[in-house]
């Protein structure tokens, strides 16, 4: 008889980040039956803060956000997966990744996580809403600002959110952030950023400030003041029929300039393997299921989840199930930024989003604030590994 194998994961708590990780574990164990993986979640803040390496000694498997991919390489906390996927299997991911997935898991010339799941902040409308109120889907900032003096715009106003935001209205007005050691941001881009971002804010119902971009679509399906968001994490779920009190549709952003679409900051998820996981062989198995085409296409999707395999953003089926929630919103993934992943990037992350937001709901001086951003940002750059 077979020794039973007992793998344990750690997920986040949403129907995305956790059924299917929950429906490709009871499939895998059932075409392995030896081996058992049970999931547990966690908050989407703790998702976002949690140290991997804390998590890393407690569970086996792990789906991280990419920021983690230099520490991950530099504490050895996960194990890179190049060393026990086929090379055949990791052409075929890197070639069908959404924007720059794939990429955002290479750190140090290792995988350190396979993108399972892509996402990036895209808009997201009540087409129902717009119609009854004869409005359209807004087309530039100053149809935006528009919408949202009459009060049915909503962001989300957490401060990883804000930060991400602030990256993207940074990378729309042609500097990419965190480009070198010293700033994060030239002061011209960022006096103009902040302006425009605080203009926005000012328009805004205060309760956002406390929302995640789960936070928003619920108060925008659950009640009929919301009608548009500009900026939020995309969550294919909401398109879907019979999962919020509403359906969600998702879009391509606004224009600043009547030419290109804002570009916003890569999210997503990858699938990790803890590097105290005592069956890698097994657990390296189960990667491969959970991200190969067939079953993100299928068995992913249809449990809630957003693939992060290209076959299956393209599929007819699964854009029939979700409002062509993929197709509209490939673009916005394909442009994506892929933010910084060093070593001390969480630290930075974890800091600077406050000081945007305290910006954003209090206003204050810009160059102020860029400068105290900018001295969080030299310090992350700055600390070694424990």
């Amino acid at each position: 008889m077979e020794k039973t194998i007992n793998l344990k994961g750690i997920t986040w708590n949403h129907s995305r980040g956790l059924l299917p990780m929950v429906a490709t574990a009871q499939r895998f164990s059932e075409l392995y039956p030896n081996v058992n993986i049970t999931w547990e979640k966690r908050s989407l803040q703790q998702f976002a803060d949690f140290s991997i390496q804390e998590l890393a000694e407690r569970f086996d498997l792990l789906v991280i956000d990419h920021p983690w991919a230099g520490f991950a390489a530099k504490t050895k906390s996960i194990v890179p997966l190049d060393l026990y996927l086929s090379e055949a299997y990791l052409k075929d991911q890197e070639e069908n990744a959404v924007g720059q997935s794939y990429e955002s898991y290479c750190y140090d010339e290792h995988l350190w996580a396979l993108p399972i799941d892509a996402a990036t902040p895209v808009a997201a409308s009540r087409p129902d809403l717009l119609a009854e109120k004869g409005l359209q889907l807004p087309k530039s900032f100053e149809d935006l600002l528009a919408l949202a003096d009459k009060g049915l715009v909503a962001f989300a106003g957490i401060p990883i959110d804000v930060l991400m935001n602030f990256y993207t209205l940074c990378c729309s007005l042609g500097e990419d952030p965190c480009q070198n050691d010293d700033e994060v941001v030239s002061t011209e881009t960022g006096v103009k950023v902040l302006k425009m971002y605080r203009e926005l804010a000012s328009k805004m119902d205060k309760e956002n400030f406390n929302r995640n971009p789960i936070q928003v679509y619920e108060a925008m399906t659950l009640s009929d003041e919301i009608a548009y968001c500009p900026f939020a994490y995309g969550y294919s779920n909401y398109s879907r029929n019979g999962y919020a009190r509403k359906v969600l549709h998702f879009h391509d952003m606004i224009s600043l300039d009547g030419k290109t679409n804002l570009r916003s900051t890569l999210g997503g998820t990858g699938l990790a393997i803890s590097a105290k996981c005592e069956a890698i062989d097994f657990a390296a198995k189960y990667v491969e299921f959970v991200g190969s085409p067939s079953c993100q296409s299928t068995l992913f999707f249809e449990s809630g989840g957003q693939p992060g395999h290209l076959s299956a953003w393209k599929n007819e089926e699964v854009n029939r199930q979700s409002q062509n929630y993929f197709l509209n919103t490939l673009p916005s993934l394909q442009n994506a930024f892929l933010r910084p992943r060093y070593h001390g990037s969480m630290y930075f992350q974890d800091h600077a989003g406050d000081l945007v937001r305290d910006y954003l709901m209090n206003g204050g001086g810009e160059i102020e604030v860029l400068t105290t951003i900018n001295k969080i940002y030299q310090k992350s750059k700055s600390l070694v590994v424990s």
